[in-house]
């Protein structure tokens, strides 16, 4: 459970170092309102709030499996400045068992609440999933507007870093082309 207060008293304090002064009207209320954002954009770190993802026997099921373009967004841990983009998953079932959908996203959503850096997220998705599927194979593709390079810095607006990691079967090429086809991604092979 994260220290509403220390975080209140954190922000007024660099309200102050800004030269503002956390008294006056429009800002009385913000250090309360700031620690309340940041307790909800870093409920990610309660381990306690992490699922396992939910599986179910379905025999016969060795085909690709992709979940497309689930939204997520994360904080920045250099910068402590929002990132927000899009994530798809693709992952071959193994002996005989499949994930709840629902339990992928939510996967996603409490991983990617959290200061973190989104090379960091990407992979470890796909370690969460390889692990707790046993799949024969798994892909993450990240792609996210990062607001530390939109408005601070270079301050270029509309660039998107994109970060994927592959597992098992799908590290290779005919696989991984197949995968990254059916998302909606080019692949240059030199």
């Amino acid at each position: 459970m994260p220290d509403l207060e220390k975080i209140a008293r954190g922000v007024r304090l660099m309200l102050e170092g800004l030269g503002e002064d956390p008294e006056r009207e429009g800002l009385r209320d913000t250090p309360n309102r700031v620690a309340g954002s940041m307790a909800e954009l870093c409920r990610g770190l309660d381990s306690a709030g992490r699922k396992p993802i939910a599986t179910m026997s379905c025999p016969d099921q060795n085909e690709m499996i992709i979940i497309k373009d689930i939204s997520f967004s994360s904080l920045c841990e250099h910068h402590l400045l929002p990132y927000i983009g899009r994530c798809d998953i693709v992952y071959l079932p193994a002996n005989d068992r499949i994930a709840g959908l629902g339990s992928i996203v939510e996967a996603v959503e409490s991983m990617a609440a959290r200061p973190t850096i989104q090379e960091r997220l990407t992979t470890e998705i796909a370690d969460k999933l390889m692990t707790e599927l046993s799949a024969k194979g798994v892909m993450v593709v990240m792609e996210a507007e990062h607001l530390c390079l939109a408005i601070r810095g270079v301050k270029k607006r509309d660039s998107r870093i994109v970060t994927s990691a592959m597992r098992g079967y799908l590290k290779r090429m005919e696989t991984r082309t197949e995968a990254l086809a059916l998302i909606g991604r080019a692949i240059r092979v030199n």
